[in-house]
């Protein structure tokens, strides 16, 4: 029997719980770091979040400039004028604040800044030579994981094409979980995110190359996600609610970081990239569809997912009780507001499936879906999702 081996990638620190931004303190004094760059969003800047993070870093006498470049699915230009700003400033390290976007964009930078070239050159699976600079990643959403991640996805404004870096050298070397910066998401945003780590997380279980550990990390998050996420989006004051989001959201991070993905993200980066479409929604959509086309191969797999879910399946074969988890997604989506199909999504036209498919089946997360597709069968499943 042929060996098969597993890495396993995590942050060095991960911190969590209500209060525990003010840690960071504790680790950036030791490394002897003297300037950060800040790397967020013009929203989070100019309502004055960002100041959680100077607050911490003028109380040990560490200077800072603010980058507030990253835009939703962060481009090449926002990780080029972030490098700028880094060089600028004179920065030896990068603190991302905010959701995925502030974290990609983060980790681009930092990337490049101890690599260089290019960011457009670590496109793919550990081309990299050196570990980015030092990077911490103080997170305010409960979705992407980017925080404690070793996945960089950035934009290519030129082929209108978000480029998956798949990198273990992007890791950040302090995660940040702390509930109270959540507690601004709007309901639509806590929705999305929720669904971007319900999502992480029933890819990575029923990925080819899933182990026992990924799986005990899959299943609780999905756990977590369907008891919680539904009272986080009704009511953002709910630190119960939020703070077991934080915890299904790592979770589901350390699951797919370490199981990777499939055909969910690879469709739903084509659709970022290409129409700018906010990423945990392109997900959410996406995932009863290729969910349906998955548990023609896994079909256990998705009841297990269904007992997750709080389903009961007994007596039911494999394949009923998938056809339950499925429908509990379903459900779970259309209770929290979740757009029906992408039908309903700015920009979507029909016309580009080919142009869509064709760069989903280049991307490197569709590498470990469960069965591998045809161009017929992805363009199937987008049509299924409309």
């Amino acid at each position: 029997m042929a060996k098969k081996s597993y890495g396993y990638f995590n942050p060095p620190v991960a911190l969590m719980g209500v209060g525990c931004l003010e840690d960071i303190a504790d680790y950036i004094k030791p490394m002897g770091l003297k300037k950060a760059i800040i790397v967020t969003d013009a929203m989070m800047n100019k309502l004055g979040f960002v100041k959680t993070v100077t607050d911490v870093l003028e109380k040990i006498n560490v200077g800072y400039v603010i980058f507030d470049g990253a835009q939703p699915n962060p481009t090449v230009g926002n990780v080029n004028a972030g490098l700028k700003a880094l060089k600028d400033g004179g920065c030896d390290f990068v603190v991302s604040f905010g959701g995925g976007s502030s974290h990609d964009c983060a980790k681009g930078i930092a990337l490049v800044a101890s690599n260089g070239g290019k960011i457009e050159d670590y496109e793919g699976i550990n081309k990299s030579a050196k570990p980015c600079m030092p990077l911490i990643a103080v997170n305010t959403t409960s979705g992407t994981a980017s925080q404690m991640t070793r996945f960089c996805i950035i934009t290519d404004e030129t082929r209108h094409v978000k480029m998956a870096i798949v990198d273990w050298h992007t890791t950040a070397l302090v995660a940040v979980d702390d509930a109270e910066s959540m507690k601004a998401m709007p309901p639509a945003l806590t929705a999305a995110t929720g669904m971007d780590a319900l999502t992480h997380a029933v890819e990575a279980y029923v990925s080819i190359i899933a182990t026992p550990v990924t799986d005990c990390a899959a299943i609780k998050a999905i756990e977590l996600i369907t008891g919680y996420l539904r009272a986080a989006v009704k009511d953002g004051n709910d630190m119960e609610a939020r703070e077991m989001m934080t915890y299904a959201e790592y979770l589901a991070g350390i699951a797919f970081n370490n199981a990777s993905l499939g055909y969910v993200h690879a469709m739903a980066h084509q659709l970022g990239g290409f129409y700018n479409l906010p990423h945990g929604v392109c997900n959410a959509i996406l995932l009863p569809a290729v969910s349906d086309y998955n548990a023609k191969v896994v079909p256990q797999k998705f009841a297990d997912i269904a007992v997750a879910m709080g389903e009961d399946i007994t007596g039911l074969s494999a394949a009923d009780a998938a056809k339950k988890g499925i429908a509990a997604i379903r459900k779970l989506s259309a209770d929290i507001g979740i757009p029906a199909g992408l039908k309903d999504l700015k920009g979507f036209d029909v016309k580009d499936l080919p142009t869509l498919t064709a760069n989903a089946l280049k991307d490197a997360c569709g590498f470990t879906n469960p069965k591998q597709a045809t161009p017929e069968e992805i363009t199937a499943i987008f049509t299924a999702a409309i």
